[in-house]
């Protein structure tokens, strides 16, 4: 709850700063004598702590690449190798890179810098971040609903991928040949120089019938759940423990975790890669990859799919980007920071699919059938198709440690991310309460993941995974980042976070960054979720239709994120009416959607740099509806308060 006007803050943003009583609430520009200038250019206190040591409550990234390898490593992520090769080659091979590109530059970078920035400049997580305008506080608690159902599902492809791990520890893969207590006479050994792969009358591969039937169990719908299996339970509960110790000390300990898990699965994509290169066929896989049909650009859906890649690759609006640039050094570069990882992210996609497709090419090769109907995306690529090559390689056991490893720590990298975000919503919101429990909030986050996960893990559990995934971040996380945008352009004013930014980088950002946040970022997603209604089909796992109120828990859970924006709204106009009694609306509204009295930078040295927080938005608004309420008494005073609020608000809105 923020505080009266008449009351001195509790709390900056969490943090505690020492406010001095000044009139009318201002806050007292004079420096605390426990400030001191040292002989350098570093702010230092007499307790030792200097700009470097800067949040010693909340905390900061204690590297200066713990931060920017965070997040490129949520940013990099099983999409791109699992989805992104698929609707490149789907979408007119290499010229699918040209609205890649365009999109980009107007609708995913100016949204990555937007959510850098936001949460650098306020030290704070997704929820607590919207001091900055109460009235939108709806998306942050939206952000989080998303971040927790991927978080639920996300773990279990982990846990997928453990299990493939531990399979690979043997003398030959268990889905190289059929003739296993799994298989049945359906499935088309594949293994020999001279086989032909013949997909008619419902025939498999083994590794088809290794994922079906071995792994996942799967039954006959989504009304027929099954029992648990355990094996995967096992697995996605040491996917959980992982995920726990990696963030027992927060930030402290994925920081240093990500050094290793954000740059191993390059190491992995480069041996990958040469390995590729050598098998018979890699290059007409590679060729049915790249070559360009520049046709394809006159399609509406290639730029629809470009969209929506670049939309979910850099991962705006789930409040992951917030929440790590929330624990930055006020002075980070979150600019420069930006632009490297959009730049990785988006070379790391294109560099997997030739990793990809070189192996997809032998095995088109080694089976004797077209690229384009071996080729498959998201868990169809990752734990079929691709082990089906992966099994015809020489020393095949070893590739396929590889490959899984690699999956395991491009996933650990964004459940980090995911559970994080949920983790800081909630210590941001009872600081007081949560921070000095952190690790046993973390605990419990993680046990209440787990048991809600059982169900995925069940013999039906693959039709709940598909369902979670096709309907929880797909038109909701738009609605969510349009809102955003156009809450930071138009209702906090995009001056007021230019000046935002100038205060933390000492520039303001040019043209572009204007242009794209006032009107083509917002123009972009509007057209994506246009785009993805049109296009929007019936959820299926296979061939297997779902039934009617399975399709109603999809749309329940895409609505609840987005349904916490007028909910929001609503408490929050109803709060601040109740506190402040005021019976105007526009006013009331003026007023809901301002910054708060505490809304700032965290540190006071950095709030005194920016000539906006001196004095607070909210305390105009309310001390001119007082003044109004007063001048209706006298009419002469009336008038003099008339010419004074039009110049006034005019400064402020």
């Amino acid at each position: 709850m923020e505080p009266s006007l008449t009351e001195k803050p509790e709390a900056v943003n969490g943090h505690h700063p020492n406010f001095n009583d000044t009139p009318n609430g201002q806050i007292n520009t004079n420096y605390s004598s426990a400030y001191t200038i040292s002989s350098g250019a570093n702010l230092v206190t007499t307790s030792g702590i200097s700009e470097e040591d800067e949040e010693t409550e909340r905390g900061n990234w204690q590297g200066r690449l713990d931060f920017l390898l965070s997040c490129i490593g949520f940013a990099v992520g099983l999409g791109n190798v699992w989805r992104f090769p698929y609707l490149c080659y789907r979408n007119g091979g290499g010229a699918f890179l040209i609205p890649y590109v365009v999109f980009l530059a107007f609708a995913g970078l100016p949204l990555f810098f937007m959510e850098l920035a936001l949460g650098q400049y306020a030290s704070l997580g997704p929820t607590a971040v919207w001091k900055m305008s109460p009235i939108f506080k709806g998306l942050g608690y939206g952000m989080i609903i998303i971040s927790a159902l991927v978080c639920i599902y996300y773990n279990v492809i982990i846990a997928y991928a453990l299990f493939y791990l531990f399979a690979s520890f043997t003398s030959e893969l268990p889905w190289t040949r059929c003739g296993n207590e799994w298989n049945t006479e359906l499935c088309v050994d594949t293994f020999g120089n001279d086989s032909q792969l013949n997909l008619t009358a419902g025939r498999k591969t083994p590794s088809a019938e290794y994922w079906d039937r071995r792994v996942l169990d799967v039954s006959s719908g989504i009304d027929n759940i099954g029992s648990v299996r355990w094996e995967l339970a096992l697995t996605l509960l040491l996917a959980w423990v992982i995920v726990f110790l990696c963030l027992i000390k927060g930030i402290k300990s994925s920081g240093k975790v990500v050094y290793f898990t954000a740059t191993f699965p390059y190491v992995m994509l480069i041996i990958l890669m040469f390995r590729g290169a050598t098998l018979p066929g890699s290059l007409e896989g590679v060729k049915f990859y790249i070559i360009p049909d520049f046709k394809r650009l006159g399609d509406a859906r290639v730029w629809g799919d470009a969209a929506v890649q670049i939309f979910y690759s850099l991962g705006p609006a789930w409040g992951g980007l917030i929440t790590m640039s929330s624990y930055n050094k006020f002075k980070n570069n979150c600019y420069r920071d930006a632009i490297i990882v959009s730049v990785v992210n988006c070379g790391t996609s294109v560099f997997a699919g030739f990793v990809i497709f070189s192996v997809i090419g032998f095995m088109a090769h080694y089976t004797g059938v077209p690229v384009g109907n071996v080729t498959d995306s998201g868990p169809g690529l990752a734990f079929v198709a691709y082990p089906e090559g992966l099994a015809k390689m020489p020393g095949a056991p070893f590739w396929s440690i590889c490959f899984f490893f690699m999956l395991l720590t491009l996933g650990l990298d964004s459940q980090f991310v995911l559970l994080e975000t949920i983790i800081s919503a909630m210590v941001d919101e009872f600081p007081k309460v949560l921070t000095p429990i952190k690790m046993w909030v973390t605990l419990a986050a993680c046990i209440v993941m787990y048991l809600l996960g059982l169900p995925i893990v069940t013999q039906g559990g693959i039709y709940i995974f598909t369902l979670i995934d096709w309907y929880s971040a797909g038109q909701s996380i738009m609605i969510i980042g349009l809102c955003e945008a156009l809450c930071i352009s138009y209702v906090y004013g995009q001056t007021r976070f230019l000046s935002d930014i100038q205060t933390m980088l000492g520039f303001r950002p040019n043209w572009y960054w204007r242009i794209c946040w006032y009107f083509l970022t917002p123009s972009v997603i509007v057209g994506i979720i246009i785009f993805t209604s049109i296009q929007h089909t019936p959820v299926k796992y296979q061939d297997v239709a779902y039934p009617w109120w399975a399709e109603m828990m999809g749309w329940m859970m895409a609505a609840v994120s987005v349904l916490m924006i007028p909910l929001w709204a609503v408490i929050k106009i109803i709060q601040f009416h109740r506190k402040y009694e005021i019976h105007d609306f526009v006013h009331l509204m003026r007023l809901v959607s301002s910054p708060t009295e505490d809304w700032g930078p965290a540190m006071k040295r950095h709030r005194m740099e920016d000539p906006s927080i001196t004095e607070p938005i909210q305390q105009d608004v309310v001390k001119l509806h007082f003044n109004f309420e007063n001048a209706s008494i006298n009419p002469s005073l009336n008038a003099s308060m008339t010419t004074m609020s039009s110049v006034q608000l005019e400064s402020n809105f």
